[in-house]
């Protein structure tokens, strides 16, 4: 079987009935590579694809609301974006400079303000679950694939949670 979407182009399942779809998207002046994908086609609704195509479209905006969600996590010290933020100060040192696209005197708004979007997963089967619908991936260093945030939201746009990969 297939789902045929006006965004999304026609979306075959696979042998265990699985969908798959990836894309580069550009945005700003970087690529970003966009998955969206679920482990059965029956479990996807018009809706969730709707949804997920808004997204990729108003990819900006999704990208401020994760980024404004990372710099209210900063008050919290033991934060996951606060320990991130912190491991890549002791790992740059005084290289760091060279990944900031503005140096304000705030470290930590300068660090979350120059984190690159390396990827966007779509995981179309949760539409309106608990479990993430869309997660974005934070990297200062766009080489250091270990050192990344993982932005989840859900398919209203509310950010879940903010992790770490490790």
């Amino acid at each position: 079987m297939a789902i045929e979407h006006d965004f999304f182009g026609i979306l075959a399942s696979g042998p265990d009935g699985s969908i798959f779809w990836s894309e580069t998207v550009e945005f700003g002046d970087q690529a970003v590579s966009v998955d969206l994908t679920a482990p059965d086609e029956t479990d996807v609704s018009p809706d969730a694809l709707n949804i997920a195509a808004a997204m990729i479209t108003q990819l900006e905006a999704v990208d401020l609301n994760c980024r404004e969600a990372m710099v209210a996590q900063l008050s919290d010290r033991t934060s996951e974006v606060t320990e991130y933020v912190l491991q890549q100060q002791e790992q740059l040192g005084d290289d760091i400079e060279e990944f900031l696209t503005i140096v304000s005197g705030d470290m930590a708004i300068d660090i979350i303000r120059a984190m690159r979007l390396m990827s966007v997963t779509i995981l179309a089967d949760e539409h309106g679950g608990a479990e993430p619908f869309l997660v974005l991936e934070y990297a200062l260093d766009p080489d250091a694939a270990d050192d990344v945030l993982l932005v989840n939201l859900s398919s209203d746009g509310t950010v879940l949670s903010v992790t770490s990969a490790e």
